[in-house]
């Protein structure tokens, strides 16, 4: 019989907070062909509702019969550009693919022309609407986060790439200035959003259980050093850390050289690293002890018996695996679930 859903709530909260077993929890993917998701466009609203309500019953009923840890959750899905086009970015929508913010500024001499914007904002408003209409239909419910990044890197959509890295070195103070001024406006976005929709919720990417704190995406620190991290970056994730009492963070960049720092984070619950296989199974012994690791992207299968053998007693961790039918689902998650007994066994 499946867990219900408090019981799933109860191990994911024990596996982040580090409270008793489990050491580890397995999610299997299973997408409906039926309801393709919908690009997230401003146009698009309606369609972003049905999807996110038809994919929330479906992950009900998928409960009943699979027994993994997924939960249920409302997804309100925005790509990344939300942050920065409040800021004023123009915004590419292209026809079959993410919308992506344009820079809105070249240099430090044009930060006069960022204005903070209030929560009004036709990009944050949009949000907060689709939110809005989908816990009225489903009280209670969990909500899983938009898609947030770092202030740094909201910064780095605001002011062109090519100048923002030189200004890194030669104007350190302008760029703490901008991702100041980004820094209020995604606080005061996060504040509402957990008065509006609670403490608990889903992830941004991967989709974990989160029973307070923050979770956001660090895209930027594969091409600086180590020390303008600890400089600009770790005291801003330090801060978010502490005001929301913990965080969760996906990192995609070549951030090897950075793992040190990650791990000084304070309140670094959750760690989603996409490395190469040398480097995820690395990380399962830098991290161990420290975090949740919640490494790869859809499917751990192929790297299984070298994950299994990599992850060490101290480490806690998620392993996922995308399934085509009903059968291989319910295969792969009792597969998955006998590499986690050998894990815990050692």
């Amino acid at each position: 019989m499946p867990a219900t859903l408090t019981h799933r709530i109860d191990r994911w909260t024990r596996l982040v907070l580090n409270d008793r077993p489990p050491r580890g929890l397995v999610l299997v993917r299973f997408p409906d062909p039926a309801w393709p998701r919908p690009w997230p466009w401003p146009d698009n609203v309606p369609q972003r509702i049905a999807w996110a309500q038809a994919t929330y019953e479906r992950k009900l009923e998928q409960m009943q019969w699979l027994d993994d840890d997924a939960l249920p959750y409302l997804d309100p899905f925005t790509s990344t550009e939300i942050f920065a086009e409040a800021f004023g970015c123009p915004v590419h929508y292209p026809e079959n693919d993410m919308p992506s913010a344009r820079p809105l500024i070249a240099c430090a001499d044009e930060l006069s022309r960022v204005r903070t914007p209030s929560l009004d904002h036709p990009a944050l408003a949009r949000v907060f609407q689709i939110a809005d209409e989908l816990r009225r239909r489903n009280p209670g419910a969990l909500m899983r986060l938009p898609d947030i990044q770092s202030p740094m890197d909201i910064a780095a959509l605001i002011w062109d790439k090519n100048d923002f890295y030189a200004a890194l070195i030669e104007n350190p103070r302008a760029i703490a200035d901008l991702a100041g001024r980004v820094h209020d406006l995604l606080v005061a976005f996060v504040d509402e959003w957990f008065k509006r929709y609670g403490r608990a919720f889903i992830a941004h990417y991967p989709d974990y259980y989160m029973p307070f704190g923050l979770t956001l995406s660090e895209d930027e620190v594969g091409v600086i050093s180590q020390e303008m991290f600890d400089e600009l970056f770790l005291p801003e994730l330090s801060e978010l850390s502490r005001r929301y009492g913990a965080l969760g963070m996906h990192c995609c960049a070549n951030s090897r050289h950075q793992w040190a720092s990650f791990a000084r984070i304070p309140g670094l619950k959750v760690l989603n690293l996409i490395r190469p296989k040398n480097q995820m199974l690395e990380a399962y012994g830098v991290f161990a002890g420290h975090c949740v690791q919640f490494h790869g992207s859809t499917d751990v299968v192929p790297a299984l018996p070298e994950l299994v053998a990599a992850i060490g007693p101290d480490a806690r961790v998620v392993l996922e695996a995308t399934a085509h039918s009903r059968d291989e689902a319910i295969s792969l998650q009792d597969q998955l679930s006998r590499a986690l007994v050998t894990i815990s066994g050692k």
